[in-house]
């Protein structure tokens, strides 16, 4: 089981994801990484990156590197959530509504900080898909030639896998 996260880097790199499915997982791992982990948004996105057509290995990536940073935007994401929350007082009912709902106060959509970031991920999540779609585009086939020669891949995919992903 510790080699899983190398197999599915291995397999993302070698051809196994396109560039979509690459960007798609960047992306949903971008909103994953930027919601705090305590809440039920994230791991509702998470469930998403598994139980889709995305590439697990951009996706995990990408949780993992946005769960770094997202500490930094903490402030921002704090205004923004305080700015729907509390600011805005057409919203109110809307927020009694869904607290009073039975699953989704788990979400922990009522802090100020876990709603900022749910709202600051998705809308970076289309810029992130479309700007990070050329870039696997552009660079998957040399990365897979280059990873294809790994030892380590053979070992992680078999000899044979990691053959007929070149060609």
């Amino acid at each position: 089981m510790l080699w899983t996260p190398l197999r599915y880097l291995a397999k993302a790199f070698v051809g196994h994801d396109t560039p979509r499915q690459m960007a798609a997982g960047f992306a949903l791992g971008l909103l994953a990484g930027l919601v705090p982990k305590a809440s039920l948004l994230s791991q509702l996105v998470l469930a998403l990156i598994a139980a889709t057509q995305v590439s697990l290995a951009a996706g995990y990536g990408a949780a993992a590197l946005a769960s770094l940073l997202s500490p930094l935007l903490d402030p921002l994401t704090h205004r923004l959530g305080w700015l729907l929350l509390v600011d805005a007082e057409g919203l109110a009912p809307l927020w009694a509504w869904l607290y009073d709902l039975p699953i989704v106060p788990w979400t922990g959509f009522n802090n100020t900080v876990t709603l900022g970031s749910f709202v600051l991920g998705l809308a970076l999540a289309f810029p992130a898909y479309k700007l990070s779609e050329p870039v696997f585009a552009k660079y998957q086939a040399s990365w897979g030639a280059r990873i294809r020669k790994l030892k380590l891949v053979e070992l992680l995919l078999g000899a044979e896998l990691a053959g007929k992903a070149g060609g």
